[in-house]
């Protein structure tokens, strides 16, 4: 079928679907509802689609549209739930258990005919985590199961006046609800209001004299202070202590109005230096390898397990600084030294990674700089993977890779990735030529033209379609709550593997063998050589459509497109 895709934005959700109606042969086109309806009427009168799905969208489809048009609303709520915070009060009253529900878009919003829904658990993490991971996995369940219902011709979709449906109304989530009394409220309550708006809207909360938002929650068992106090510092992150306990805090927001030049998420301890330049919160380091029982917030572990290491990392956002880069190399380095046969990188939940931080890189004095010497830091990390030949190295994927955070997978000997993943190995819709040695390991795995292909069309590319191509080695079929205890049990079985020195050698002779062929040095200097000419000229498109996407500004074309222009995140 030919599919029209509309959404407020192509978010990770949207690029699933996208991807995956693909892989199924569908014909399938995207237009942002962002730029208004017209738009949208535009690319339905142009494409003449047979179904028109919504995986996320934040307004109301034209009405013309989905009077002519079956149109498919994905909303993040179990059956009879309406009203545009849903996950926020799942999570708010500590639901164990939610669902999706795709229904049939009518005039009042979220009561159409339901045509698939599927229920999925709830665990402690925050809505942007949930959303790209559990959430996900059902949405892109009950999508598939609704269209193939679509295209069959013979499904009744339910009424939600019938019996079996229990109609629940609920409120906007505003931010009066989101309020964080310091003095009162237990940790736990703090942290269940930070991580139901980690990504968005964030906590609106006053700093220091200054109202700033909140993104992000991790509870803290030793650090003890006054209620609403900062006590520390760690990797980026503040610690602020509760009335029984303490909370670590990634990202801060300033307000647009506060005149803070940098008003997007950041790490929070630039923002708390922003607002008093002379206060100089103590360090609390954390050991990369953090004894069992602890529970504090940390971005990078290391562990082991017999003869497997495991290098955990885990960074808001998936972006990756120029200090987040250099920290996980020196852990790297430091993995190096344990006694493994195996090494496996990657978090055990949510991104992988994106690359380069470009929020970081946007608040800088000198952007053009700061982006020089973030990706000398993520092309430094890559290298040292690359160069590894004593072990074994696993990308364990637990979540979407893109741009330079896909390439770091890449240099990996063997790549597993989570069935719902997504992949998006380009970095042209920022106007980028790439590095990250894309240039030696994109090829290797995927030969030169698909390599082209890939970086030229830059488009979304499921899990499924990446171990066709030879970009992932193993799909990890887990649930995300199993995929670490699947992870561990597969990389315990790859160290037992009584060929695994015969691979390593093989491997150390294949890596000297394209070392004679080309060094890796001739690779990074002419990736860095094409993206320095891009960074340092004022006028390259990257500036725009960077600030763009950090700011949260329009950019691109409200045309429909196979894929909209921006930044795959």
């Amino acid at each position: 079928m030919n599919i029209l895709l509309v959404a407020s934005a192509f978010n990770s959700l949207c690029q699933r679907v996208y991807a995956e109606l693909s892989d199924l042969g569908h014909q399938v086109d995207v237009v942002l509802a962002a730029h208004g309806p017209d738009p949208v009427r535009a690319a339905v009168h142009e494409l003449r689609p047979d179904l028109i799905v919504a995986p996320m969208l934040r307004t109301a489809l034209p009405e013309d549209v989905w009077q002519r048009h079956t149109c498919l609303i994905v909303h993040p709520g179990p059956p009879g739930d309406r009203g545009p915070s849903s996950l926020d009060w799942a999570i708010e009253r500590g639901a164990a258990h939610w669902g999706v529900t795709v229904l049939q878009a009518e005039a009042a919003m979220d009561a159409g005919p339901i045509w698939a829904a599927e229920p999925f658990p709830v665990p402690p993490v925050g809505k942007s985590d949930l959303y790209r991971n559990e959430v996900s996995d059902a949405a892109v369940t009950a999508v598939l199961t609704a269209v193939r219902r679509y295209a069959e011709g013979s499904h009744k979709p339910l009424a939600q006046a019938d019996d079996s449906v229990t109609v629940v109304r609920r409120d906007f989530f505003r931010q009066e609800r989101r309020r964080i009394d310091w003095e009162r409220d237990d940790t736990e309550t703090v942290l269940r209001r930070l991580r139901g708006a980690d990504s968005q809207p964030g906590v609106l909360d006053e700093l220091l004299g200054r109202e700033v938002f909140l993104h992000g929650g991790h509870p803290e068992d030793r650090l003890r202070g006054r209620p609403g106090t900062l006590l520390a510092q760690r990797a980026g992150a503040v610690c602020r202590a509760t009335r029984d306990g303490a909370v670590w805090i990634p990202e801060l927001r300033p307000r647009k109005n506060s005149g803070d030049p940098a008003p997007f998420r950041r790490p929070a301890a630039s923002v708390v230096a922003s607002c008093r330049p002379g206060l100089r919160l103590p360090e609390a380091p954390a050991p990369l390898d953090l004894p069992a029982g602890r529970r504090t917030w940390t971005d990078i572990r290391y562990r082991q397990r017999g003869d497997v290491g495991f290098l955990g990392f885990c960074f808001p956002g998936g972006a990756m600084s120029t200090g987040q880069c250099r920290r996980l190399l020196a852990a790297y380095e430091y993995a190096l030294t344990r006694p493994t046969r195996v090494l496996v990188l990657g978090g055990t939940r949510d991104f992988f990674s994106n690359g380069i931080h470009l929020n970081v890189i946007e608040a800088a004095p000198d952007p053009a700089q700061e982006s020089w010497a973030n990706l000398n830091a993520m092309d430094d990390l890559v290298e040292a993977v690359l160069r590894t030949t004593d072990r074994l190295v696993v990308a364990a994927l637990a979540g979407n890779a893109a741009a330079g955070g896909a390439m770091l997978a890449l240099a990996a000997d063997q790549v597993w990735c989570r069935t719902g993943v997504v992949l998006n190995p380009h970095y042209r819709r920022m106007g980028l030529y790439g590095s990250e040695f894309w240039t030696y390991t994109l090829p290797r795995r995927v030969g030169p033209d698909e390599a082209h292909r890939l970086t030229t069309e830059a488009r979304p590319v499921s899990a499924a379609s990446a171990e066709r191509l030879g970009l992932v080695d193993r799909l990890v079929r887990a649930a995300p709550g199993d995929f670490p205890a699947e992870v561990e049990r597969l990389a315990a079985g790859l160290a037992a593997d009584p060929d695994l020195d015969r691979r390593l050698a093989a491997k150390a002779a294949a890596r000297a063998a394209d070392e004679r062929d080309r060094p890796l040095a001739h690779h990074r200097e002419a990736e860095l050589a094409r993206m320095h000419a891009v960074f340092f000229d004022p006028g390259a498109p990257y500036h725009a459509l960077r600030s763009a996407f950090v700011r949260k500004t329009p950019s691109g074309s409200p045309r429909p497109l196979a894929v909209p222009a921006g930044d795959p995140r």
